[in-house]
């Protein structure tokens, strides 16, 4: 799989963020911080989704690493349309990758490794079967 080829319809899912005029910097684009709080947007609405919570009781999902590819600028006003899916179901783990595009023009990649953390233990706690089952759908 390409991301660089990967058009938004072909995530499995969409969110978006609006683009604020704080969020611009001198140049008059989007500061390059704010590239992660678009992708933590789509991540959120899978995984801490309030009618479908994945993590398990007494878990939470922490970033165990990152890898974001910035292709082009952002710019105010209008929104930013974000697309996430997997390409890997774990243990305890998941790898996401995601798109984010304004105007249908692909501005950055990410795939990022999720690990589900027991809160108390603070070390890896595995995915229920329900909630491998429900990502194992999101696989593209």
């Amino acid at each position: 799989m390409n991301l660089l080829e990967m058009k938004l319809d072909e995530y499995p899912l969409h969110s978006y963020d609006k683009i604020r005029y704080c969020d611009t910097d001198r140049q008059g684009h989007v500061n390059n911080a704010l590239f992660s709080s678009f992708l933590e947007t789509g991540r959120v609405e899978l995984l801490y989704n309030p009618k479908k919570p994945l993590y398990s009781k007494g878990g939470a999902f922490v970033i165990a690493g990152q890898k974001l590819d910035l292709l082009s600028e952002i710019r105010w006003p209008g929104k930013i349309d974000i697309g996430t899916g997997l390409i890997k179901v774990g243990n305890s783990s998941i790898k996401l990758v995601q798109g984010l595009y304004q105007n249908g023009r692909l501005c950055a990649t990410a795939e990022t490794v999720i690990v589900q953390m027991d809160e108390a233990s603070r070390g890896s706690k595995s995915l229920s079967d329900e909630t491998r089952g429900i990502l194992e759908k999101l696989v593209i």
